[in-house]
């Protein structure tokens, strides 16, 4: 009788933890506030590295210091393919300027006529050599910018990706596949 009162009063003991963990159970089940904040706050939480994860990327993506220098030392080796051409440029500009400045009365009296057939001489050569370094520095703009347009579109491309992936991710996760979402 003494052994059926011990298993009597063990089988009362489980049977009180199993309720209070059932209750504890519908307790949590019936406190719904708390448990919309625990799953906003895990949903956040989430987001939250997703994001940094996904910044990462995009300064991954960005192109650095070194890839900005190699832009740099392109345009600098079109001006270094045609040397000639950036020195006729730089007479050039020196020519203009010392155009620009008026001529002095000695000027005029030892120099007169044949003056100024070297000047529209030089002025002509001085525009062709402009023309010619202005054509240089547009190779050399055109092939920067070209540069740059295709690393803002791997930028764009690896953001665009990154983002894709985040709402599917979410999707997954929230368990509303067949939803849109838009941004």
């Amino acid at each position: 009788m003494g052994e059926e009162t011990s298993r009597i009063r063990e089988e009362i003991e489980e049977t009180r933890g199993r309720m209070s963990d059932t209750v504890d159970q519908l307790a949590h089940k019936a406190d719904v506030p708390s448990r919309v904040k625990e799953s906003v706050a895990d949903k956040r939480d989430r987001l939250k590295q997703q994001m940094q994860g996904t910044a990462a990327r995009v300064s991954d993506a960005t192109p650095g210091a070194s890839d900005v220098k190699q832009g740099a030392q392109e345009a600098a080796g079109v001006a270094q393919e045609n040397p000639l051409g950036l020195a006729l440029g730089g007479v050039a500009a020196g020519f203009l300027v010392g155009m620009a400045l008026p001529s002095t009365k000695v000027e005029d009296e030892r120099l007169g006529p044949v003056s100024d057939d070297v000047k529209h001489r030089a002025i002509e050569t001085g525009q062709e050599a402009v023309e010619h370094g202005k054509q240089v520095a547009q190779d050399a703009a055109e092939a920067a910018t070209e540069s740059a347009q295709e690393a803002a579109q791997n930028v764009k491309e690896t953001v665009q990706e990154s983002g894709r992936d985040h709402v599917e991710e979410l999707r997954s996760e929230s368990g509303q596949g067949g939803n849109t979402i838009t941004s």
